[in-house]
């Protein structure tokens, strides 16, 4: 995966490649769908969610342009997959999910299974952030909403970055890189993508 999939499409982070080829992806979609796991698609998980593509994960990461240490808000946990990935980074990473179901399902596969006791995963709605715990020096989203939460914008630190799919349809986005200075954001667009809707009080 990590060679054919990741490195062959441009991707060269070595932290990220590493992370990547470190964390078991199979673990974290349903026994069933194991053979297929390293394949270069998304894949169904529980609550209508999904796993996204390696690359997808990959070049998220990528962009973020972390280092070492940096503290990183991710909202939609969805199967803990990205979350682990952004650990493997030696990111300091906080998850927000808002279903229950996947929130408990992934608490303890990244817990009790794999050990990752120092994820910090929250249940609450993700478009409001997390106050308590800013500023952030990156900021994941990990589903597409209309616009960019005011919220998520106010938590992420002086220089920060933040990744977030935006569009004004459902299901059709464009992944857009923020870059803060000071009290100013400057977007860029990285492409159309696909991601579930990003629920909650400035979202869908």
């Amino acid at each position: 995966m990590v060679k054919e999939q990741l490195a062959a499409r441009g991707i060269t982070d070595q932290a990220v490649l590493r992370a990547m080829e470190t964390v078991p992806r199979h673990l974290f979609v349903n026994e069933a769908l194991h053979p297929t796991a390293y394949e270069d698609r998304p894949l169904p998980i529980a609550c209508g969610q999904t796993i996204s593509q390696p690359y997808t994960v990959a070049l998220m990461c990528q962009l973020l342009m972390a280092e070492r240490g940096m503290k990183v808000l991710e909202i939609g946990t969805g199967s803990g997959y990205q979350a682990a990935v952004l650990r493997e980074m030696g990111l300091n990473v906080f998850s927000v999910e808002r279903i229950q179901e996947l929130y408990t399902k992934t608490k303890d596969l990244l817990t009790k299974k794999l050990g990752y006791y120092d994820i910090q995963l929250f249940l609450s709605d993700g478009t409001l952030g997390l106050e308590l715990f800013a500023p952030f020096d990156r900021i994941i989203v990990a589903a597409g909403g209309p616009t960019i939460p005011d919220a998520l914008k106010n938590q992420l630190a002086k220089n920060g970055i933040m990744l977030i799919p935006v569009g004004c349809e459902r299901m059709s986005q464009n992944l857009i890189r923020v870059f803060k200075s000071g009290n100013v954001c400057k977007e860029e667009n990285h492409g159309t993508t696909t991601f579930v809707d990003l629920v909650g009080k400035q979202g869908w």
